[in-house]
């Protein structure tokens, strides 16, 4: 006997919400359960850093150029741990704060942490921006320390004091407030604590931010002109760090007024209703059922022989079947099954939702609180609510190390 009813079967364990694993990158493993990545262009540093380094260990120290590049290499393994323990900072704390983490990738100068939403307080946002440059400073301090009781003038007091150098000057300099950098973070967080708004927060950090992209390049081209600077690596770097400043300020620049015109909506409130069907249901059946319910505009789902929902139909391949067929086309045969990637949380609402289904703005969505069952969030119902220019984006709630 085919059954129909509106669905308010627990979610099944496939379809419950789970932290997606995403990065652009070369996968290193998991550090404290967090996936971490290595963007190649860090490559490109590392070998600019060893061979730099390397020569100049090698003139100072009378080595072989071989073991200067051994020298090298090592230090850029240990600024690469530095940076991932500034990242792990942030993943710890947003975790404890309850945010998701998604990941963590090194790249060429420095590296993010991607959260699974916005902080949902100021406390919050202040407490996760933070704890990064606290953990790269606390690096600083310890190298610094090695430094001072090792033989003066070795190999080893040099790199040592060079790694806390380092870690101090990417301490402090994160701590700057403006967007991109944590600091700029810090500075929204008390800027949303004042007015009560996150986004006007994000613009003021984020106009800051380019107030200090400036400066940064200011001081480049200060160096480049200087007659006490003959190497031009550092100057160059200077202003790629001036340059990613200036367009990570613009991006929350933006990101703030696209929020601030987003609807208030949450995935519950958007949700339509779910009438719910056996597998073996005609296709004509299930179309004359989602018309009969007194449902507004409901999605037609399939349900196991324990009523726990297991997909939903396809409109793109149900509308594909000709009308002299659908008597004789199980529904079953035009349901996507659920995954977690398409299992959105009740309350989420505004960037944190379009984030939610940026992957696929026009995919169906279960939309869950806890063991309770709300509906379907159809990504078109939400894009349609926002301008055309302003679809999901790939860039997320990221926490740059510099």
């Amino acid at each position: 006997m085919d059954e129909h009813r509106t669905a308010s079967a627990p979610a099944t364990p496939a379809a419950r919400p789970q932290p997606r694993e995403r990065g652009a990158g070369i996968p290193l493993g998991r550090l404290a359960g967090v996936p971490v990545y290595l963007a190649p262009s860090w490559l490109l540093l590392a070998g600019l850093i060893t061979l730099t380094y390397g020569q100049y260990t090698a003139s100072q120290s009378g080595l072989p150029f071989t073991t200067g590049l051994a020298v090298g290499f090592g230090f850029v393994v240990c600024l690469l741990i530095s940076v991932l323990l500034h990242e792990l900072g942030h993943a710890v704390t947003s975790r404890r704060s309850g945010i998701g983490v998604r990941g963590i990738t090194l790249e060429m100068l420095g590296g993010y942490t991607e959260m699974e939403r916005e902080a949902p307080r100021p406390g919050v946002e202040l407490y996760v921006s933070l704890s990064g440059p606290v953990v790269s400073l606390a690096i600083g301090l310890v190298a610094a320390a090695a430094a001072v009781v090792l033989p003066p003038g070795g190999i080893a007091e040099t790199f040592a004091f060079r790694l806390a150098l380092s870690n101090i000057v990417v301490a402090l300099f994160n701590a700057l407030p403006g967007l991109p950098l944590d600091g700029g973070r810090a500075l929204q967080a008390l800027v949303w604590q004042l007015s009560g708004d996150a986004n006007v927060g994000r613009q003021v950090a984020g106009w800051a931010g380019r107030v200090l992209a400036l400066a940064t390049a200011g001081i480049a081209l200060l160096l480049w002109q200087s007659p006490f600077v003959h190497g031009y690596f550092g100057i160059l770097f200077t202003l790629l760090v001036a340059l990613t400043m200036w367009v990570g300020a613009g991006q929350a620049i933006r990101h703030a007024k696209a929020a601030a015109s987003l609807p208030t909506f949450s995935a519950r409130e958007l949700a339509r209703p779910v009438v719910a069907v056996t597998a073996d249901t005609p296709l004509s059946e299930a179309d004359r059922i989602a018309s009969a319910s007194a449902e507004r505009s409901p999605v037609v789902a399939v349900v196991d022989g324990g009523g726990s929902l297991v997909g939903f139909v396809h409109g793109a391949s149900a509308r594909a079947v000709p009308a002299e067929r659908r008597p004789w086309v199980p529904i079953g045969d035009v349901t996507r099954r659920i995954d977690r990637d398409h299992v959105l949380v009740g309350d989420l609402r505004g960037t944190d939702l379009l984030m939610a289904i940026r992957d696929d703005p026009g995919g169906d969505y279960l939309v869950v609180t806890g063991e309770d069952v709300h509906g379907v969030l159809r990504g078109a119902d939400l894009v349609s609510l926002v301008a055309p220019t302003r679809r999901p984006r790939r860039p997320t709630v990221r926490r740059n190390s510099t």
